[in-house]
């Protein structure tokens, strides 16, 4: 029997029974976000244009991450693949990468006969409250030397005082944000449905004049957001766009009620 509905968090089962996992409901909501992506003007790096964004409906999103446990319950299924690290006990799974992440959202919404699917780069923004911080930003900025951007980035989030924490804690470790959620921007990073963006940037109003959508790469967002190739599983083999590399990878899912083809409306932006 699979169950539907919210999980109670007592209930803890491990048995063969499906429970809906634990999640908190956001309400609708106005917030300014940094645009995630890389941002050029005049052929030169700028900062991301902020935008007023805006969450029209209630949004319900996974308390934790997803669990070893649970993930283990699709690779039984045969439809996910093993993780790369394989942990035990009451922790996140971790050495997944999105193409894993989209795997297991896909079995998950199979088996319930709901829709969950990863958040966007808006959603967890969010969601992740006063915990979020977006692209580590340089203050150096001399179109003449790049790397003096990039070593800037560098000493930026050197400057957060991030010391490496590569194994993943059990969860709740992190504590619970003012949204309600555990473990935002901890050492686990959590995979987005959002794709990277190049985007020019014509006159000063930020106005867009081109903008290439990479979907081979996506938004991580954690200590801070970044961006990795989908394939990718462990965050320390490649694919961070900028600064020291995710300690983890893992993710959490959005449960989204609005049906199947409202959601695919929502996912090609036509609402």
């Amino acid at each position: 029997m699979i169950g539907l509905g919210i999980a109670n968090e007592a209930n803890d089962s491990r048995d063969l029974t499906l429970q809906s996992p634990v999640t908190a409901i956001l309400a609708p909501g106005t917030f300014d976000h940094a645009k995630p992506g890389e941002f050029l003007k005049a052929n030169h790096p700028v900062k991301a244009p902020v935008a007023r964004e805006t969450i029209a409906a209630p949004l319900e999103i996974m308390k934790y991450q997803v669990s070893v446990w649970e993930y283990a319950r699709c690779v039984a299924d045969g439809a996910c693949k093993p993780a790369d690290l394989r942990k035990v006990g009451d922790v996140p799974v971790t050495g997944v990468s999105h193409i894993d992440a989209e795997a297991y959202a896909s079995w998950l919404s199979e088996r319930t006969g709901e829709t969950w699917r990863l958040p966007t780069d808006v959603e967890w923004a969010y969601a992740a409250g006063e915990r979020f911080r977006g692209d580590i930003e340089a203050n150096e900025n001399d179109p003449k030397n790049p790397a003096q951007r990039w070593l800037g980035q560098y000493r930026a989030e050197s400057s957060l005082g991030r010391a490496p924490d590569p194994e993943p804690r059990a969860q709740g470790a992190f504590g619970i944000n003012s949204k309600g959620l555990a473990d935002i921007a901890g050492n686990v990073w959590e995979w987005t449905s959002t794709c990277y963006v190049h985007t020019t940037i014509a006159g000063d109003d930020a106005e867009t004049a081109s903008a290439i959508d990479n979907c081979g790469v996506h938004a991580v967002e954690g200590f801070h957001r970044t961006y990795m190739s989908n394939f990718i599983r462990d965050g320390k083999s490649g694919g961070c766009a900028v600064g020291t590399p995710p300690d983890n990878l893992g993710f959490r899912l959005v449960h989204d009620r609005r049906g199947f083809l409202q959601d695919a409306v929502h996912r090609l932006g036509l609402t």
